[in-house]
């Protein structure tokens, strides 16, 4: 079972609005975000709810590992039972997807995860953002580009489409705590938040 949520970003009020921030974004989409009481601990800010443990580093995305290590050894969690919640380049914006252990998809913050873990076999909770229109023959767009990308805030076109899919994901995300992530894999593989017509 999971017992601690790790909400990738960095923190600041510069960085907030950032599409790199989703994950943390999701954290407020939590229905009992409001209740929480965050505590500054394990190099970040730390708060529990029902017997599971909620994280946000707070050592800025590349280094975030260290502060889930932190709270991992404190608590005696194993690696498994660690949910990290990210954005993701490689899906598209109002996606979610579900996934245990693979590759690490040049994303510093799971980069740091198992370089202090010394493994990546630990959930993921991915959000789409979606990369860059592409500048390069290749069609990937330049490193400088992705960082820019990352870096940068959502637009309000856009977070037409993030929210909706933030609220699934903190759906899931509690569906995660209550069940065996495994019995949700084929549901949640790569799912595409569908938009109410009043939210067109």
């Amino acid at each position: 079972m999971i017992q601690l949520a790790a909400f990738l970003g960095n923190p600041g009020r510069g960085y907030a609005g950032n599409r790199h921030n989703a994950g943390r974004m999701l954290a407020k989409a939590l229905p009992f975000y409001a209740s929480l009481s965050w505590q500054k601990k394990f190099k970040g800010l730390y708060a529990s709810h029902d017997g599971k443990h909620f994280l946000l580093p707070e050592t800025y995305m590349n280094v975030s590992g260290e502060s889930v290590l932190s709270a991992a050894v404190f608590f005696k969690i194993k690696i498994e039972e660690i949910i990290v919640v990210h954005d993701e380049l490689e899906l598209p914006l109002g996606t979610i997807s579900l996934k245990f252990s693979g590759g690490l998809g040049g994303h510093n913050g799971l980069r740091s995860m198992k370089k202090c873990f010394g493994s990546a076999d630990f959930w993921r909770l991915r959000i789409g953002i979606g990369r860059p229109v592409p500048q390069t023959p290749d069609g990937q767009g330049s490193e400088d580009r992705i960082y820019d990308w990352v870096l940068s805030d959502f637009s309000k076109t856009e977070q037409e489409t993030l929210y909706p899919a933030l609220e699934a994901g903190a759906g899931l995300l509690q569906k995660v705590f209550a069940n065996d992530p495994e019995t949700l894999l084929d549901e949640w593989k790569k799912k595409k938040v569908q938009l109410l017509p009043e939210q067109i």
